[in-house]
């Protein structure tokens, strides 16, 4: 799931816009955290399985304003330093079940971390938070001896993809791992709402193109043909402004939400990450 704030605007009819903005306007402001980002608790079976499978995953970061992030961080690589994925989930994904993904990424060991708020996370979500969150999280795994710091990938997903773009345009990566990508928030939210001023509504515009020039590293961007939430023209403009080099693949037959079902997708990273 991506962007409720996107979905809400698009259940909005134009007389609703045009005869009522004094009262839809304040609305859109004041909940767009809530829509935007969509806390998912820890289920806590699924705690516990981890745990079980996978007794010395579970970590925790620390914030730079004392905020305990929850992650778990699974060693799929005899190898020390070993290459290293991190992963940047949508705006309702708690990142747990993800470890069922590590079959995709053989001979590279995989973080996943939830967003402040999300899982066991403390704190709140902003796009600044998540933002300086992305670059702690880099400094911390780069520095660590059992990481190779120059085989870094990030891998995002939506809302996420925007992170590892952030991240890329700050830190130095290996690569970068796009499923669903946007140029931005704002450019998504004032098209499906144009009479709304969203430049001065949205705190969390997520501007990420004003980066993609910047960056010289590969990047693999998984686009699916039907997606609504995030139509394929946005990918194609971060594509498009892409420093360097780009893989992409639209993916037939799937949308926003069942694109990773697709063997396909998992052939491609996986592709991806022997060449890079």
């Amino acid at each position: 799931m991506f962007l409720l704030f996107v979905k809400s605007l698009r259940n909005i009819t134009l007389g609703v816009v045009i005869g009522i903005p004094l009262i839809l306007y304040p609305l859109l402001y004041f909940f767009q955290d809530s829509l935007i980002f969509v806390r998912q608790n820890m289920d806590i079976a699924l705690f516990k399985q981890i745990k079980m499978d996978y007794p010395n995953a579970a970590t925790t970061i620390k914030t730079t304003d004392d905020k305990t992030l929850q992650a778990w961080y699974f060693k799929n690589n005899s190898q020390s330093p070993a290459p290293l994925i991190i992963y940047f989930g949508g705006n309702a994904e708690e990142v747990s079940s993800h470890f069922t993904d590590l079959e995709h990424f053989t001979g590279w060991s995989l973080l996943l971390v939830n967003y402040r708020g999300y899982g066991l996370s403390e704190g709140k979500p902003s796009e600044k938070v998540l933002f300086d969150d992305a670059l702690l999280i880099y400094d911390k795994f780069a520095a660590r001896t059992d990481i190779d710091a120059q085989k870094i990938v990030a891998f995002g997903r939506s809302l996420g993809t925007g992170i590892a773009v952030y991240l890329a345009a700050h830190r130095k990566l290996a690569g970068v791992i796009l499923i669903s990508p946007y140029d931005s928030v704002a450019s998504i939210a004032q098209e499906v709402y144009p009479y709304a001023p969203i430049s001065l509504l949205l705190n969390h515009p997520f501007r990420v193109i004003n980066y993609a020039n910047k960056i010289q590293i590969p990047m693999l961007a998984l686009i699916a043909k039907n997606d609504h939430i995030i139509p394929p023209h946005h990918s194609f403009k971060l594509i498009d402004a892409w420093g360097g080099q780009v893989h992409k693949k639209v993916i037939e037959n799937t949308d926003h939400n069942n694109i990773v079902n697709e063997t396909e997708v998992w052939q491609q990273i996986s592709l991806f990450l022997k060449l890079h």
